[in-house]
């Protein structure tokens, strides 16, 4: 018995644009953006009207590197302080101290990441697409 056909859709019709350079070169820079390929793009800005873009902002900052890594440090306290309670743990002045440490630290790197960000007023939805 042979297997059945599928059904596909072939793209058989064909339209020619012509583009300025600088028309051409704002198409191409937003598929790259898009991370699509220059005729995906263009059928989907024309069959939906736009097209969803990711922009991605990589920022190597060393101390941003260090204060990511004392996060991690400081939730895996807090994560083991949790076990700890929540297999009947007893809350001793000792654990509080623990506990009061923590959160100090927290605030402190806070604290070290605004003043990393400086005057950085910005409003993240803007560059979302």
């Amino acid at each position: 018995m042979a297997r059945p056909k599928k059904e596909e859709m072939y793209r058989n019709h064909r339209i020619t644009v012509r583009f300025t350079e600088t028309e051409f070169s704002i198409i191409e820079t937003a598929a790259k953006q898009a991370n699509m390929s220059l005729a995906s793009y263009v059928r989907t800005q024309v069959l939906k009207g736009k097209v969803q873009t990711k922009i991605e902002i990589v920022a190597d900052v060393p101390e941003i590197k260090k204060l990511l890594a004392e996060f991690g440090k400081i939730g895996s306290n807090l994560n083991q302080i949790a076990k700890y309670f929540n297999q009947g743990g007893i809350l001793s002045q000792e654990m509080r101290g623990e506990i009061n440490k923590r959160l100090r630290d927290l605030y402190e790197m806070k604290y070290k990441v605004m003043e990393m960000a400086g005057d950085f007023h910005g409003n993240t939805e803007t560059y979302r697409k």
